[in-house]
C-alpha cells in the first residue's frame, strides 16, 4: 500500500486535489473500473469521509463528529491504495511544468491532475476580529466538528444569517437539535433561488409555526459583543438579537483562484470545463462544486455522481461526455417538505396551483413549455411525474 502521510519524489501519475465527495468518488470509481495507476489525494483539511448531505441533518439526529465520519484518511488510503495527504495545502499550480506547490514549499509533479477543490463561503460583512470565533459556516467535517464543539453541551441561541438552501435546511436542523433558532436574511421569503413567492411564503409560515423567528428583509448593521458573554447583533429594521454563536450561510462560491493563478479559464460560476470535465490546459480536468460544465454548476449530488462516473471512464481511455438528468433538489426541512427544479431557461410566468401548504409551482417559458417547478407539502409527491416533463439540465 502507498504511504499515506509522506510526499513523492517522483512525478505522481494521477493526482487529485480536494477530499471531499468528488476527489475521493473519483477514486472509487476508478478502482471499481480496475485502474492501478498510482493516485494521491491532497487536502486542505483531515480528509476523513463523511457524507456531506448529512451535515445539515447531523443536529436533528444527535450525530457527533465521530458517528458523522464514515471513514478516516488512513482507512480511505488503505481501501484505495492511495497516497493521501491530510492536512496539506496547495499554494500555487504550474500547468507547464506538471507540478503543484504546497505550503512548506515542496514541489509535486504529477501526469494528469483532477481539481475538486469544492466551494467555499461567502462572506456576507466583517466580522469584529473579537468575536470571530463565534461566528461559523459548515461546508465539510471539519466545520462540523468545530461548529458543533461549540454548541456543545448546552442548548445554545443561534442566528442563521441566509435563507439559501444551506440556511434553511440548518434552521430547521438546529431547531430539531433543541437550539432557539433566528433565520436572518434580506430576502422576504427563504429559499428565493429555489421558490416562487408564494411557495417561499409557505415555508416561512412552516417556520414560524414550528419556533423558528424569521428575520426576513432585514440586514446586520452592527455586530458587538454583549453584557452577558453573547454577541448582540442590530439589524437595519433597528431590532437587536442576542445570540451565542452566529451560522453564516451567505452562499457558496467555487475554490477556483488556484485554477485562474494558473492561466486556466475560469468564470464566476467556477473552473470552465467542457463535457468531458477538461479544463482549458491539457491533462488538467475540473470536477465537483468547482467546476462550470458548459456554462452548468450545479452543486448538488446527482451531477456530481454523474461527473464523476463520466470522468473516472474518460480517465480510463473511454472518453465520456456528462449528462445531467432533470434531477431536482429535495430540500431537508421536515417542517415543511420542499422539492424544486430550479428553470433552465428564462421564465415567462409561474403558475401556483393547490391551496395551505400543499401548492405546486410551474414554471413556464415563452412558449408555454414547462421549464421547472417546485413543490411544498403533499404536492411533493409529483416530483417524479414532473422530472419526466421538463428538459435536463445538461442533456
Amino acid at each position: 500500500m502507498a504511504d499515506s502521510f509522506s510526499h513523492a519524489d517522483a512525478p505522481v501519475d494521477l493526482l487529485i486535489i480536494g477530499t471531499g465527495m468528488a476527489g475521493i468518488g473519483l477514486a472509487r470509481e476508478l478502482r471499481r473500473l480496475g485502474d492501478t495507476r498510482s493516485i494521491t489525494l491532497v487536502s486542505v483539511g483531515s480528509a476523513d469521509e463523511y457524507s456531506k448531505p448529512l451535515l445539515s441533518t447531523g443536529f436533528g439526529k444527535r450525530l457527533t463528529p465521530e458517528k458523522l465520519a464514515k471513514k478516516s484518511a488512513a482507512s480511505v488510503a488503505n481501501e484505495l491504495d492511495a497516497t493521501l495527504w491530510p492536512n496539506t495545502r496547495v499554494v500555487a499550480l504550474d500547468g507547464d511544468r506538471r507540478r503543484v506547490t504546497l505550503e512548506d514549499g515542496e514541489y509535486v509533479g504529477f501526469e494528469t491532475l483532477v481539481l475538486a477543490t469544492g466551494a467555499g463561503p461567502r462572506n456576507a460583512f466583517d466580522i469584529p476580529a473579537g468575536l470571530a470565533e463565534r461566528f461559523f459556516s459548515v461546508n465539510d467535517l471539519d466545520d462540523y466538528r468545530r461548529f458543533y464543539t461549540a454548541l456543545a453541551p448546552e442548548p445554545a441561541r443561534v442566528a442563521v444569517v441566509g435563507a439559501g438552501l444551506v440556511g434553511c435546511e440548518f434552521a430547521n436542523d438546529l431547531l430539531v437539535g433543541g437550539h432557539q433558532v433566528t433565520l436572518i436574511a434580506p430576502e422576504t421569503t427563504p429559499l428565493p433561488r429555489l421558490l416562487p413567492a408564494t411557495l417561499g411564503q409557505a415555508l416561512g409560515r412552516a417556520f414560524e409555526a414550528g419556533g423558528i423567528e424569521l428575520a426576513l428583509g432585514r440586514t446586520v448593521s452592527r455586530i458587538a459583543a454583549g453584557e452577558h458573554d453573547d454577541i448582540v447583533l442590530s439589524l437595519d429594521s433597528d431590532d437587536t438579537h442576542h445570540v451565542d454563536v452566529v451560522l453564516m450561510a451567505t452562499g457558496l462560491a467555487p475554490r477556483s483562484a488556484l485554477a485562474r493563478e494558473a492561466g486556466i479559464s475560469v468564470s464566476e460560476s467556477g473552473i470552465r470545463v467542457d463535457r468531458t470535465l477538461a479544463t482549458s490546459h491539457a491533462g488538467i480536468y475540473a470536477l465537483g462544486d468547482a467546476a462550470c460544465i458548459d456554462g452548468v454548476n450545479a452543486m448538488y449530488v446527482p451531477p456530481l455522481q454523474a461527473s464523476v462516473k463520466a470522468l473516472a471512464a474518460t480517465l480510463t481511455g473511454q472518453p465520456t461526455r456528462v449528462r445531467l438528468g432533470a434531477w431536482p433538489v429535495v430540500v431537508k426541512t421536515p417542517l415543511l417538505p420542499v422539492v424544486a427544479y430550479p428553470p433552465v431557461a428564462p421564465v415567462a410566468q409561474w403558475r401556483v396551483e393547490g391551496d395551505g401548504d400543499t401548492l405546486t409551482a410551474l414554471a413556464d417559458d415563452k412558449d408555454g413549455q414547462l421549464v421547472g417547478f417546485a413543490l411544498t407539502g403533499e404536492a411533493v409527491k409529483r416530483k417524479v411525474e414532473l422530472s419526466r416533463a421538463v428538459p435536463a439540465l445538461l442533456g
